[in-house]
């Protein structure tokens, strides 16, 4: 496929969009930025908020942060697009998105399906390896999950409410004040999630400003309101790397198993950024787990095109230009502390992870046409994960 022909990845369009008919379209969207979620990004001299800083600099940091911040709208549209065709079964998808959702087209409705599948095998893999545990005092073991950039993600709503009886679950959510007021106050307004959710309150003593609900089954969540640039500050010269910089996550154990989830978001941080908020949790938690989501392969024809239509939107992926490939992903959490390290980019774990039954029925629910762009698009995508624990491990099969 020539470059002028490549699928403009970003244009986030409806089903209505194409301009090949009801099945194709030469604008593509969703399955990258679309999947992102809203988050901290690149790096503000001068302080580690959002906005730190003065004169157009900063008014630029901050027109930037916004921008993907507004990437989290993008992922909820084209979630919400997933589960009305039928592709995800997500009774909460609905209540993080206002007003009428355009239908994404089916090649986007696919990425969505298979990413969210894909990390959600993950995390139901680490929390079937978790459950049966004790703690150090006898007690049934706690399970930890730690989402960056959450934005309106409804995985922790789903794992609260799921009929396997999830239990024991200390969820977190780090992402902007504006983004996790925002969830607060759905929170606050729907019945649907305080049928499962308690009341928020406020969570005091944490860095940033967090609030907390109680779910069933003995599981909690924690919502931070904090820009991850925050995390990623070095400690002084001299300091004990396990101690504290200053930012302390409410409620955030270190004795318990942790599964450290990023899906879209350390890519806007600078690389050393985006390592040092992964060393911020590696060096405080002994069992821990990782699971990254983010493109790669940025020099082929349809990977500059892919760049370009970023800056398009002006955003600028950093790690994109350091982990170029997903033999660098891997590396990268190799050289984070992670003895067991593997990866597949979402085409292969489509062909791998999704049973055939499974494609049948999502051929009948809309077929794809575009087996080449599909294949050539969710190349550009990899899952990676990575783990240190003796009580648990995650999928082997890369």
């Amino acid at each position: 496929m020539s470059a002028p022909s490549i699928p403009n990845l970003f244009g986030t369009p409806s089903r209505g969009s194409s301009t090949r008919g009801d099945r194709g379209g030469s604008s593509l969207g969703g399955l990258g930025l679309g999947l992102g979620r809203g988050r901290g990004r690149t790096r503000v001299r001068g302080g580690a908020g959002a906005g730190a800083g003065s004169g157009s600099g900063s008014t630029s940091a901050q027109a930037h942060d916004a921008t993907i911040q507004g990437t989290d709208t993008d992922a909820a549209v084209s979630r919400l697009s997933a589960v009305e065709v039928g592709y995800l079964d997500d009774p909460f998808a609905r209540l993080f998105v206002q007003g009428p959702a355009g239908r994404r087209l089916p090649i986007i409705n696919r990425g969505t399906y298979t990413r969210t599948t894909a990390i959600n095998q993950i995390v139901d893999r680490f929390l079937a390896q978790t459950a049966s545990g004790d703690d150090d005092n006898g007690s049934p073991q706690t399970r930890q999950i730690v989402s960056l950039g959450a934005g309106t993600d409804t995985r922790s709503l789903r794992l609260f409410s799921s009929s396997t009886s999830n239990s024991r679950i200390a969820y977190h959510e780090i992402d902007f004040p504006a983004i996790t007021d925002r969830k607060q106050r759905i929170v606050r307004a729907s019945p649907q999630l305080r049928s499962i959710l308690s009341d928020p309150v406020s969570a005091e003593g944490g860095t940033g400003t967090t609030w907390r609900s109680q779910a069933r089954n003995d599981c909690e969540l924690f919502c931070h309101g904090l820009d991850l640039r925050a995390l990623a500050q070095q400690p002084a010269d001299g300091q004990d790397s396990t101690s504290s910089p200053g930012v302390v996550l409410k409620g955030l154990r270190t004795d318990v198993p942790t599964l450290l989830i990023s899906e879209c978001c350390l890519c806007y941080l600078d690389a050393a950024d985006a390592s040092a908020v992964i060393r911020w949790f590696e060096s405080r938690i002994p069992d821990l787990g990782v699971v990254i989501y983010e493109p790669v392969k940025p020099d082929d024809p349809f990977g500059r095109m892919m760049v370009s239509n970023l800056a398009a939107r002006q955003i600028h992926m950093p790690t994109l230009d350091v982990y170029r490939l997903p033999a660098d992903q891997e590396r990268r959490l190799a050289e984070a502390g992670f003895g067991q390290v593997r990866h597949m980019t979402i085409d292969k774990i489509w062909g791998r992870w999704v049973l055939h039954e499974e494609k049948a029925r999502l051929d009948r629910l809309e077929g794809l046409d575009e087996v080449e762009e599909w294949d050539l698009l969710a190349g550009h995508y990899i899952v990676a994960w990575a783990w240190r624990s003796d009580k648990f491990q995650l999928p082997d099969d890369s």
